[in-house]
Order: C-alpha cells, then sequence, then structure tokens
C-alpha cells in the first residue's frame, strides 16, 4: 500500500484528501504545516507528498526545496488554489501541479502518475 504525506493548513482539506484516499487505496498521514518536513518524511516514509503551496506558518514551494535538498527522488506534487506559482521558479522541482478542487480526480491520476514512475527505495 502506498503512503501519501498531505501537507496542508486547512484541516478540512485534509481531511477531505485523507477520506478520498484511503477510499482509494491509499495509506495516508497529515501535516499542518512545513515545519519540521524532513523529520516528518524520515518518521512517515510516505512515498509521495501532496503539498499546499500557500500556508499560515509555512511557504510550500520553501518546503519543496528542503524535501529536494535530501529526498531529490521523493515525488512530490504541489497543490495550490492560485495558479500564481506555475511562474515561480522554485516549482519546477515539483513532480506535478494540481489546483485544489472538491473533485478530487485531477490529483488522484497525478499521485497514481508519479507512483508508477517512482524508483522504490531511491530517495
Amino acid at each position: 500500500m502506498s503512503k501519501v504525506l498531505i501537507v496542508d493548513d486547512e484541516k478540512h482539506i485534509r481531511l477531505l484528501y485523507s477520506e478520498e484516499l484511503e477510499e482509494n487505496g491509499y495509506e495516508v498521514a497529515l501535516a499542518s504545516d512545513g515545519n519540521d518536513i524532513l523529520d516528518r518524511i524520515k518518521n512517515e516514509k510516505p512515498d509521495v507528498v501532496v503539498l499546499d503551496i500557500k500556508m499560515v506558518s509555512s511557504n510550500g514551494l520553501d518546503v519543496l526545496q528542503e524535501i529536494r535538498n535530501t529526498y531529490y527522488n521523493l515525488p512530490v506534487i504541489l497543490c495550490s488554489a492560485y495558479g500564481s506559482y506555475k511562474v515561480d521558479i522554485k516549482s519546477i522541482a515539483a513532480d506535478a501541479y494540481v489546483v485544489k478542487s472538491s473533485d478530487l480526480t485531477e490529483l488522484k491520476n497525478k499521485i497514481a502518475q508519479v507512483l508508477e514512475t517512482r524508483v522504490p527505495g531511491k530517495e
């Protein structure tokens, strides 16, 4: 079973993603911000990270860079309600981008795609 780490400061988003992904057979871990993200990844050992960009206590693009510096092969999907992230050079380090929506079809498809191309055990 693949494990997804959801990093989002909005509780209702974390719960929605968690319920939907668990129904699709994923194990889900939740984080309300990007603080101590490397420790979370080390402890949770996710197969993919779904990362919000605009969080109150942390910037998702900075968190993405932090993840890439240590876990360069761990797939990260940026998830945002804003399209402005696409013009930020830091966003190119992500494996995929999804605009937040109550319809999680695109997010589920992106998760499946990045997991298909992931090399197991490589971080």
